[in-house]
C-alpha cells in the first residue's frame, strides 16, 4: 500500500489536467537577472530584475503556484494561439467557405478558443542556462482552425537583459496563424497601479472597438485623443477620456506600429516605472501591439496567495490587429500562412535599471 502522504492534496494540486506535474525552467545571466517559464502554455511566470540599488524586483504578475494558472482567464504569460485577440463571430473563410471557430467570448473567439494554446502542455525540445525552446503539434480542426499546425517558441535571455522571444509554425492547410505572449508588467512589483506607468508608443493609428472588443470599422488617427502615446505620459492623464475607452473601461486596444518598428533596431514602445527606476523597451517584428492596462483583472489569483485588483498589470502583446482574418484590406503584412511556408515573428522585452540619482 502506499503512504498517504505520497498523494497529499497538495501533491494533487500540483498536477496539470493531463495527470502529470507541471515543469519549471530557469533561465539566468551573468548580470542577476532571472526568468521562469513553465512548459504548460509555454508560459512566461516570472522575470526577477536587479535594480540599481542592489535590490531584485518582479517585474511580472503571476500566480502562487503552477496550478492557480489553472484557474485564471487573465492568460497571465501565456503564449497565446493559433490566433491570438478576437475573430468577430467565430467564424472566417478560407478559399470561399466559412468555417465556424469555437467561441469562447460571447459569440466571439478570443485567444485562439477555449482550448487555446495557453491550456495545452508545450514539449520541451531544447533548453540550456539562458534559452528553452517548446514545441506544440495542434490537429486538424483543432477550436475549428483548418490543417495540422507545429509551433515553435524560442525564450532567450541575453546578458544585457533582453528576453527575446522567437515563434516560428507551420501547417498543411491555409490557415491564419498569430502568436503572442501575453505577459502582464509592473515595473514598480506587484501591487502597484499601472495607471502612474508612463509610456510612449510608436504608432500613428489605432483601431476603435465596440464593448466586446470587436473592431467597429478601419484604423483611426491617434491625433487629438486619448489614444496617442506618440510621446510619453502616464496612462493616467488621458484615462477614460475617449468613448471607445469608456465601452471596456480603459485601454485595450491594438496600434499600428510605424513600418520603422517592423524590425527589432527600432522600438515599438518604451515603457517606465513610476518610481524611475525600470524602464522596458518593446521590439518586435509584429505589425501591431495591443495595449491593455488590466481592465477586468479584479479577482485573478496573485502571486502572493490573494487577488490582483484591475490596473495591476499592463500587457503589450505583439501581434497582428485583432480580427484582421476578416480584414484584407487593412494595411499591414497577410495573417494567412499557406503550406510550404513559415510563420516567423520575434518579439523582445529589454529590460533597463535606471539610475534615480
Amino acid at each position: 500500500m502506499l503512504k498517504n502522504d505520497t498523494i497529499s492534496p497538495s501533491n494533487i494540486e500540483q498536477l496539470a489536467p493531463d495527470g502529470r506535474p507541471f515543469e519549471l525552467t530557469e533561465l539566468h545571466n551573468n548580470a542577476g537577472m532571472s526568468v521562469t517559464l513553465m512548459d504548460w502554455g509555454a508560459t512566461w511566470i516570472s522575470a526577477i530584475f536587479p535594480l540599481k540599488s542592489g535590490e531584485k524586483r518582479e517585474l511580472l504578475l503571476g500566480c502562487q503556484t503552477p496550478a492557480d494558472y489553472l484557474n485564471q482567464s487573465a492568460y497571465f504569460g501565456a503564449t497565446v494561439g493559433r490566433y491570438a485577440n478576437r475573430i468577430a463571430n467565430a467564424q472566417i473563410t478560407v478559399e470561399g467557405e466559412t468555417l465556424q471557430l469555437v467561441p469562447n467570448q460571447g459569440v466571439h473567439q478570443l485567444h485562439g478558443g477555449p482550448e487555446g494554446f495557453h491550456a495545452r502542455r508545450w514539449q520541451k525540445v531544447k533548453h540550456d542556462e539562458r534559452q528553452v525552446t517548446y514545441q506544440l503539434h495542434s490537429p486538424d480542426g483543432d477550436q475549428g482552425f483548418p490543417g495540422n499546425l507545429t509551433a515553435e517558441v524560442q525564450y532567450l535571455l541575453t546578458e544585457d537583459n533582453r528576453l527575446e522571444i522567437h515563434y516560428q509554425a507551420q501547417v498543411d492547410k491555409t490557415c491564419p496563424v498569430n502568436l503572442t505572449n501575453h505577459a502582464y508588467f509592473n515595473l514598480d512589483g506587484e501591487g502597484h497601479d499601472v495607471r502612474a506607468h508612463r509610456l510612449q508608443l510608436f504608432a500613428d493609428k489605432y483601431l476603435p472597438i465596440d464593448s466586446d472588443g470587436i473592431p467597429t470599422g478601419g484604423l483611426a488617427s491617434v491625433e487629438n485623443t486619448g489614444m496617442d502615446f506618440r510621446q510619453e505620459k502616464t496612462l493616467a492623464r488621458d484615462f477614460l477620456q475617449d468613448r471607445c475607452q469608456q465601452r471596456v473601461k480603459g485601454y485595450d486596444h491594438a496600434y499600428l506600429l510605424h513600418r520603422t518598428c517592423g524590425a527589432t533596431e527600432s522600438p515599438a514602445a518604451h515603457l517606465w516605472s513610476s518610481d524611475n527606476q525600470v524602464q522596458m523597451s518593446v521590439y518586435t517584428t509584429a505589425p501591431a501591439l495591443q495595449l491593455y492596462g488590466g481592465n477586468f483583472l479584479a479577482g485573478t489569483p496573485s502571486r502572493h496567495g490573494g487577488t490582483y485588483d484591475s490596473y495591476m498589470g499592463i500587457a503589450l502583446e505583439s501581434e497582428f490587429l485583432p480580427d484582421s482574418p476578416n480584414h484584407p484590406e487593412w494595411p499591414q503584412p497577410d495573417c494567412w500562412l499557406k503550406p510550404g511556408k513559415t510563420y516567423r515573428a520575434t518579439t523582445v522585452y529589454h529590460f533597463i535599471a535606471l539610475d534615480t540619482h
